[in-house]
């Protein structure tokens, strides 16, 4: 698999580590050139350079790093065609399945070639990966990258629907990895592919909960055991170095601490104190203004009520009798 010289030759698979988020595989064609963010990069910068190396480019603001391609970066830099798995999976599969060198497996279907990868690398030479695509353009893909990659001898890609036609295997293979939309449809022909000499392993990738019952129950049906579920989680975390506390540091912190605290805490109390007094301000004005409209009230009721006492001692006068001696 790839090229295991030491330094970087025309033709090679190189992957190109720009930052993080963006690693890309090449092929080192002298004539061509690389586009990045920070400047460009000629592949014939690349030939004669060893592995690993930093590369700057023209400008001198940017550069890269030229990998040697392992199915880990692959699995990282690949163009993805499908949904991939990844090294989380990928290493607890291989470990329930006991892929080792010289094992005969079966993989379906190859999608984008990142599990491929990692059973060619462990089975090696002496091993055999029969792997299954039934969607043609990934299956011609894929075949392109096992040829230039270096896989042809020992991975046998074939353009086949295994679930409709099966795996065309007889007693030949030592596990079964199924990566399909209904797996459950290509347990019976699994069972047959595997060797029955000894203890064949199988394993089926699924996301749904629905995927996994139907293949449970076609698996029990086979007469096969042990079935387990397992679901992969990884958690990365960020290293650094800290120099060790001392006793007198960590009180130190302490009292920085509690510092904040009562600092806080006097913060707030006077606070508190500013808003009642606010309250307070604020409720005398309401009083005051309650008083001052009360007073005017009782004026205008006031005023009111004079006229019409007055037009009330005036109609009085007016309708006394007059004395009959004064006529």
């Amino acid at each position: 698999m790839w090229s295991d010289s030491r330094c970087i030759a025309a033709g090679d698979v190189v992957i190109l580590w720009m930052t993080r988020e963006d690693i890309q595989p090449i092929v080192v064609t002298p004539g061509k050139e690389l586009n990045g963010r920070y400047g460009v990069y000629r592949h014939s910068d690349l030939v004669g350079v060893s592995y690993g190396s930093k590369i700057s480019s023209r400008n001198g603001r940017g550069f890269i790093h030229a990998l040697r391609p392992t199915p880990e970066l692959w699995t990282l830099a690949l163009p993805h065609r499908t949904q991939i798995l990844y090294h989380a999976d990928i290493s607890y599969i291989m470990m329930w399945l006991g892929v080792k060198p010289g094992s005969v497996m079966v993989e379906a279907g190859t999608g984008s070639g990142s599990f491929s990868h990692s059973i060619a690398r462990t089975i090696g030479p002496t091993g055999k990966l029969f792997s299954f695509e039934f969607h043609e353009q990934r299956a011609n893909k894929a075949r392109e990258e096992f040829a230039r990659h270096g896989m042809n001898d020992f991975v046998m890609l074939q353009h086949r629907n295994v679930c409709k036609d099966g795996f065309g295997l007889q007693d030949e293979v030592d596990a079964v990895f199924l990566d399909l939309p209904a797996p459950w449809e290509a347990v019976a022909s699994a069972k047959q592919a595997l060797k029955k000499d000894r203890i064949g392993r199988i394993c089926c990738f699924s996301p749904c909960m629905e995927q996994v019952l139907r293949t449970v129950s076609a698996l029990n049906e086979l007469g096969f055991t042990g079935v387990t579920m397992h679901e992969t989680l990884t958690k990365p975390h960020d290293i650094c170095n800290a120099p060790m506390q001392t006793v007198e540091d960590a009180a130190s912190r302490l009292r920085d601490i509690e510092t904040r605290k009562e600092h806080r805490r006097l913060k707030q109390i006077e606070s508190a104190a500013r808003d009642k007094k606010r309250k307070r301000i604020d409720g005398n004005e309401e009083q005051e203004n309650d008083s001052s409209k009360r007073t005017k009230v009782g004026s205008k009721a006031q005023s009111s009520e004079e006229p019409l006492r007055e037009h009330n001692r005036l109609s009085w006068m007016l309708l006394v009798p007059v004395p009959a001696t004064y006529l």
